[in-house]
């Protein structure tokens, strides 16, 4: 097994790619795809059975410090991501592990604080991204520290046996974190629906495990049956078969090559997951500035080299990744500066590397065609503390002072670009509506590839097509949930209305909505088809073994098709996005994300988009019935960009 999201953490000759939400951010299942036949090639190729990933768990508040290694703020998002991550992934022949099991949402005291959930929350928002991971065939599934509903998770029946063992099917094995909690059953945890326990101790330095030899004095004492021994075992080997394991695969290597051509994906990726969100006057594509100005630290480089700090515990250059066991050692890390000059080696460009001597900055700024102005903000996983961030972030401010580089800038340049390497969203406040930042391009955490794919989408070689895969507020007070520095229990009494259905909800006007992103071309939406005005729910959900897997709630049920149209002068690619509106007896969120696709098309070409929407796609948890309900009534269903650009709109009446 390896903990890294990548291909292990120190592999010699292994790349380093984008993240799990710049991943999301490109709305492109093909890609999604792609990201994950790569690094299940590279884990293969070290010789690692057992990849810890995806991170499936949610951007529930916009500071948790593993937020970049999710897949964002919506559970439709994030379970496409993960089903196309698991299905390229085993594709390659390594084992996928779908973590964290669950409501891991948070860093602080991870170890010890209770993720209070609601039954209809956890299946509706925070169980789906596991069920598409179920869906596509997940060998094994890593518990989390924390409790859930004040039951550690890796003890827990309830979560364990009852959602992911019955109500998904799940046959692959369950497998603990390092150093995990298990202070109430111990060894008997076995009889909670855990399967393996990490080799070593049960904390940090120690050799004493809750399996090994207390596993065998459990079951010779009868206090686990041996019919459960089995079924572990079982479980185990049938992941290790069913990727085809047990011939011929790589002995454990660390030193392989295993990059092969994988830095064309980075960077095609990186450019796709770059989401331009102000471009005032059309001042991208850069064309042929005269002169140029580069300015801030997260342009250049980290001096003592990409992978001076251990575990990318710091923030010192261009920030390509955020910092914890979700990393891996850099090949090489492309940085800006480096790629701005190679791309237009004759240009003039002055610099400014410090975020702190605004002088230099103003002064590198005044008089130049473009400035450039670069600024980031980092988070990762607790154990490691960076710059006073204990993993989640403290605050939404860039870091180093970063609004204030901005400001700086643009009060001596009328044609101010900023470039955000960040790992969730920033409060801009002070700066966007300042008329001379034209642009503002979101460029996320891209990998080793990061200045060449900026680069990219500066000159145009790359139309931006990345859409935000969560909501960008006007403050942080805005959003429905925050971080807990405390711990404790953490009720997550927003329910449902998690991200964009909380500032719906609440009629709260966000700077950037989900799923937001311009293009340098202009797209045209027409002729929607519903097929049927009215339709009959035609039974109900089945019992037994995985019923939230049954082909009666997932098969294709009818299908919205649409035409798009680039009516502007640039090739490029639309992200066409489904939202259903329930009816109020249902009592869900305003807009739910239930479709997207992606289109590419040459300048006046129009295509056709179809979108299935199967039972699911309709269904809300009964917590009383205790299983997958339709609610009768009028739905609202419209496509658009975002979550708050309708295009296209119509309705559908369901009947009992």
């Amino acid at each position: 097994m390896r903990s890294s999201t990548f291909s292990g953490r120190n592999p010699s000759d292994a790349g380093d790619p984008h993240s799990g939400i710049n991943t999301a951010a490109t709305w492109n299942r093909d890609l999604m795809l792609q990201r994950g036949i790569a690094l299940g090639a590279e884990f293969k190729g070290v010789g690692v059975n057992v990849a810890l990933g995806p991170d499936v768990n949610m951007a529930r508040t916009p500071t948790a410090g593993r937020n970049w290694e999710g897949f964002g703020g919506d559970p439709y998002l994030s379970g496409e991501a993960a089903f196309q991550t698991v299905t390229g992934m085993q594709s390659s022949g390594v084992q996928a592990c779908a973590k964290h099991f669950i409501n891991n949402e948070q860093e602080h005291q991870r170890s010890e604080e209770s993720s209070n959930v609601d039954d209809r929350t956890e299946h509706e928002v925070y169980l789906h991204p596991f069920l598409k991971a179920v869906q596509a065939g997940v060998a094994s599934v890593m518990c989390s520290y924390n409790q859930e509903n004040n039951t550690y998770s890796c003890e827990n029946n309830h979560s364990l046996n009852q959602l992911l063992k019955m109500e998904l099917g799940f046959e692959g094995f369950v497998t603990t974190d390092w150093w995990v909690n298990q202070p109430k059953y111990g060894t008997e945890a076995a009889n909670k629906g855990l399967d393996m326990v990490m080799p070593g101790g049960d904390a940090y330095g120690s050799n004493i495990s809750y399996f090994g030899p207390a596993l065998v004095e459990a079951v010779q004492a009868g206090l686990v049956p041996e019919s459960r021994l089995d079924d572990m075992a079982t479980r185990i080997l049938s992941s290790w078969y069913l990727l085809g394991q047990d011939e011929n695969y790589p002995k454990v290597n660390l030193n392989a090559s295993v990059q092969a051509n994988h830095k064309t994906l980075i960077r095609e990726i990186g450019g796709a997951s770059t989401v331009l969100l102000k471009n005032t006057g059309k001042t991208l594509p850069l064309g042929s500035p005269s002169t140029i100005a580069v300015i801030g630290n997260d342009a250049g480089t980290n001096p003592a080299g990409p992978n001076s700090c251990t575990d990318k515990g710091c923030d010192v250059g261009v920030l390509a990744v955020g910092w914890g066991s979700g990393t891996a050692n850099f090949p090489y890390l492309v940085d800006p500066l480096s790629a701005i000059k190679a791309h237009v080696p004759k240009t003039p460009i002055a610099s400014s590397l410090n975020d702190t001597d605004l002088v230099a900055a103003q002064k590198a700024a005044k008089g130049a065609s473009v400035a450039l102005v670069f600024i980031n903000a980092d988070s990762g996983e607790d154990y490691i503390t960076v710059e006073g961030n204990e993993g989640d972030r403290n605050n939404m401010s860039a870091w180093h002072g970063g609004d204030a580089l901005v400001q700086s800038v643009a009060a001596v340049n009328k044609n101010t670009v900023v470039i955000v390497n960040s790992v969730g969203p920033l409060i801009m406040e002070s700066w966007i509506e300042n008329p001379n930042v034209t642009a503002l391009v979101w460029a996320g955490i891209q990998g080793q590839e990061a200045g060449n794919a900026i680069v990219d989408v500066l000159w145009g070689t790359v139309n931006p097509s990345g859409r935000l895969p969560y909501t960008i507020a006007k403050q942080q007070s805005d959003y429905p949930a925050q971080v807990i520095f405390a711990g404790g229990n953490i009720t997550y009494s927003e329910g449902l209305f998690v991200d964009y259905k909380w500032f719906d909800a609440k009629g709260i006007a966000p700077r950037y909505e989900f799923g937001f992103g311009l293009s340098y071309t202009t797209f045209q939406y027409s002729k929607l088809q519903i097929p049927v005005s009215t339709l009959s729910i035609g039974g109900s959900a089945p019992a037994g073994i995985a019923p939230s897997l049954s082909s009666w709630l997932h098969d294709d049920w009818f299908s919205v098709s649409f035409q798009v149209k680039n009516t502007g002068l640039k090739a490029g690619t639309e992200i066409p996005q489904l939202y259903l509106v329930a009816p109020t007896s249902a009592q869900s969120p305003p807009n739910q994300l239930r479709g997207f696709s992606n289109i590419n098309l040459q300048p006046g070409e129009s295509g056709s988009v179809s979108l299935a929407l199967s039972r699911y796609s309709f269904a809300t948890w009964s917590v009383t019935a205790q299983k997958w309900v339709i609610p009768t009534g009028t739905y609202g269903i419209w496509v658009g960009s975002s979550s708050r650009n309708s295009k296209l709109a119509g309705s559908i009446t369901i009947k009992a």
